[in-house]
């Protein structure tokens, strides 16, 4: 198989590339059932681009790449040229300050990555049977792209633990982060998951869902058909909102809730908190074969926790009656410790052109990891279950 020659090249829009080649190296598991996530699916990556989201002026321009051998498409990867740093959730802005400063140009680097979302999953997309030729292949197309155009860098973010420790092997750099995530244990019910934790913590989570539930209205569970264009109306101000207030301006454009509704609709779930016949607060969730992915949240009112039911209690609701595995939360928030979500470990992987350079990230990278460690290991230790779930956790 290896002697078989292999074309890497790379596609500044998906419209050129067969949905179905792409998918069937992003998620072939789809062919069943759902993928296991639906980031790097067509549908997805085809609606940020469709909706102006990437591309234009957003500093994300889209580098698709694609591995083909006897004709065949084998892998592929979300690559995209970056002009800044924004909306990756693995922060180097550290290491863009500190090339720059020692004359070199840090932008445009490559970054093989699902924008604005920092959920795990895998970057190296192949189909089954070339997961070793097709992850080589385009990490070596990403790189040669890279010196063929004097980019300093190639970085593939919330990648698989899996894929990160065969990076490292080929020469790169692997960084971990940090994540909290909620892991379903068999429980029947969100009563069975409050029995496992601490009496303290078991109150206060029941005290938070009945503030919640007094807001003055009810709280609906929407999928599939059943979200309609006025719920992305409503949404949309509550994406604004959280949008300017977090980053200053909004990564995804309104257009691209338009796409969501045409293609994206199934692969969602939106918990809506409705006062007096209107939606004043809500929270986006995708669901994974396996995990319910949080992504976004905002309101027009505020009212307590309902931030903590919409965002955290529901989506445990949902995963429990789904059957999901896990949750997970997002990006940081040492406050989900609390209501059950633990510190989990993410992956990265990182290409420096300079030696020197990418030497001092070596460096500092294992002083981080040394850090986040002890970090996981400190907060795991102040979670709110019992300790005997606790020790089951770990």
């Amino acid at each position: 198989m290896t002697d078989i020659p292999i074309e890497v090249a790379a596609h500044p829009s998906l419209a050129d590339i067969n949905p179905t080649d792409w998918d069937a190296c992003a998620c072939p598991e789809a062919v069943d059932g759902r993928p296991y996530d639906p980031f790097t699916t067509y549908r997805f990556l085809k609606a940020l681009e469709d909706s102006g989201s990437v591309g234009g002026g957003s500093g994300w321009q889209p580098r698709y790449l694609t591995v083909r051998q006897n004709g065949q498409m084998i892998a592929a990867a979300p690559l995209y040229a970056k002009g800044h740093s924004q909306g990756e959730y693995i922060f180097d802005h550290n290491w863009a300050h500190a090339y720059e400063n020692a004359g070199g140009r840090y932008y445009p680097k490559l970054q093989i990555a699902v924008p604005f979302t920092p959920a795990t999953g895998r970057r190296f997309l192949t189909r089954p049977g070339y997961e070793v030729i097709g992850m080589s292949a385009l990490i070596q197309g990403a790189i040669q792209i890279a010196a063929d155009n004097e980019i300093s860098s190639v970085h593939a973010t919330f990648c698989t633990e899996a894929e990160a420790i065969a990076g490292e092997e080929m020469g790169l750099l692997a960084r971990i982060g940090q994540q909290f995530h909620w892991v379903n244990d068999g429980y029947k019910d969100f009563d069975a998951f409050l029995a496992t934790l601490s009496s303290r913590k078991r109150k206060n989570i029941r005290k938070e869902r009945a503030q919640a539930q007094s807001f003055g209205g009810d709280i609906i569970t929407l999928t599939g058909e059943d979200i309609q264009p006025e719920h992305w109306d409503a949404f949309w101000q509550f994406y604004q909102d959280t949008g300017n207030r977090k980053w200053g301006t909004p990564y995804l454009t309104r257009e691209f809730f338009d796409c969501a509704q045409e293609t994206l609709r199934d692969d969602m779930m939106m918990v809506l908190a409705m006062r007096d016949g209107r939606a004043v607060a809500g929270a986006l969730n995708f669901i994974g074969r396996e995990t319910l992915f949080g992504r976004y949240w905002g309101c027009i009112e505020h009212h307590p926790c309902l931030h903590f039911e919409l965002c955290y209690y529901q989506a445990i609701d949902f995963a429990i009656t789904q059957g999901l595995s896990r949750v997970e939360a997002g990006a940081q928030g040492e406050h989900k410790l609390a209501r059950g979500y633990l510190p989990v470990t993410t992956h990265s992987l990182h290409w420096f052109g300079d030696p020197g350079f990418r030497d001092a990230v070596a460096r500092y990278l294992d002083a981080e990891r040394d850090a986040i460690d002890h970090e996981i290991e400190v907060l795991t230790s102040y979670g709110p279950f019992r300790k005997s779930n606790r020790e089951e956790q770990q």
